[in-house]
Formats: C-alpha cells, structure tokens, sequence
C-alpha cells in the first residue's frame, strides 16, 4: 500500500489550507470482444452521465451505455496542474 496524501495543506501563515481534488472519467476501456478472446473498445473519449447526480442514471454513460467503472478514472488536484491516473490496472499494448 503506497502512502496516502492529506487533503489538507499548511499555509506560510500557519492556517489549514484544504486542497481539493477534481475527479475525472475519460475515455471507455470496456472490452467489448472478450468473450471470443479479442480486445475491441468502443471508442467512447469521455464519460457523460445519463442521469442526475445521485440516481442511478448517474453511474451510465450516454455516449457509451457503459457504466462508469469502464472508464478511465483521473484524478486532479485544483491547486496543482497534475494529473494521476487512479487505475486499478494498467494497459500494455499487445504484441
């Protein structure tokens, strides 16, 4: 398990600066030919929710009609122009 990062930062002036962390799904990763052992994705760039935040329409893509753990999940900090890559898993082209 890797280190874990606090949310919240000192400031020069000793007061507690709460860094806030963007989070973002990008493009569709869903297999959609691995049950005849191939590897085809749809092309979806970027998750849309089909419904209202806190439905269950909120967790489906409208461009893809995937659910949003088959895109890739980044994570971006608002104070800094870093982004991390949150995957449980990395990709490595074929051969």
């Amino acid at each position: 398990m890797g280190p874990q990062q606090d949310p919240k930062k000192t400031s020069s002036n000793g007061s507690l600066v709460k860094k806030e962390k963007v989070v973002r799904y990008g493009e569709c990763r869903k297999n959609h030919a691995a049950s005849i052992g191939g590897y085809a994705v749809d092309g979806c760039r970027e998750f849309m929710a089909s419904g209202e935040e806190g439905t269950s329409a909120a967790l489906r893509c409208a461009a893809c009609d995937c659910h949003r753990s088959f895109h890739k999940r980044e994570v971006q900090s608002e104070t800094e122009s870093e982004t991390v890559c949150d995957c449980s898993s990395i990709s490595t082209p074929w051969r």
